[in-house]
């Protein structure tokens, strides 16, 4: 479960008041793999960053009962002299989690070759993000945070990317932004959709896509 309680972000760029979220009241119930709808701009993004915590809101609070990952394919918290692997266990360790095991997932599922064992600072993005993915899904959570990495990388990695996702979500719920409706019905069974710092939550994603496909119009 999260629970978003009076929830308010306010930006203030160039002398004007951006609000991203107005007053938020929404839960989002335990288990529910939630897409997250909005037109660019909307704050979707700014939402998750809240939801995971790296973010602080303007007022109110956001509250779980349960784990939740980082934004899914953030690589922007690996030590870039680490290598692939030394990264890996690095956070394997923070969240107590079988450091000989995630590795070897983690090695095995981003396909990075010996490239796994050279600094980070020397992959291109294409390889950061795989890396990312990787140790995301390596490390059990009850909430995923997913902001379009499933479009990461080749048609076969993407394929082994919503696989892998799909598996987890067996055990865990997620709140997933994308911008491609085919790829929320497929990942999601519920949605919300974020417009002038309002969230509607639908227990329907096929609801929650309709509405944003009005807004759009």
């Amino acid at each position: 479960m999260i629970k978003f309680r009076n929830l308010t972000k306010v930006f203030h760029l160039g002398g004007q008041r951006k609000v991203v979220a107005d007053h938020i009241n929404v839960v989002f119930p335990t288990g529910r793999s939630v897409g997250l709808l909005g037109r660019n701009g909307a704050g979707k993004s700014t939402l998750l960053k809240m939801i995971a915590g790296t973010m602080d809101p303007t007022e109110g609070q956001i509250v779980s009962d349960g784990s939740i990952s980082w934004p899914v394919g953030f690589a922007g918290s690996f030590h870039g002299e680490l290598s692939g692997a030394q990264n890996a266990r690095f956070m394997a360790r923070i969240y107590a989690v079988d450091t000989d095991e995630l590795v070897d997932f983690v090695r095995d599922f981003a396909g990075l070759g010996g490239h796994f064992d050279l600094p980070f600072r020397t992959y291109s993005s294409g390889m950061k993000s795989r890396l990312a993915f990787g140790i995301s899904m390596a490390v059990p959570f009850d909430t995923y945070l997913v902001d379009e990495v499933t479009s990461v990388g080749d048609a076969t990695f993407r394929k082994k990317s919503s696989e892998v996702f799909r598996a987890r979500m067996e055990h865990a719920g997620a709140v997933v932004v994308s911008h491609g409706m085919g790829q929320i019905r497929e990942l999601c069974d519920a949605g919300a959709v974020l417009e002038n710092g309002k969230l509607t939550y639908y227990d329907d994603v096929d609801e929650a896509i309709a509405h944003h496909t009005r807004n759009m119009a």
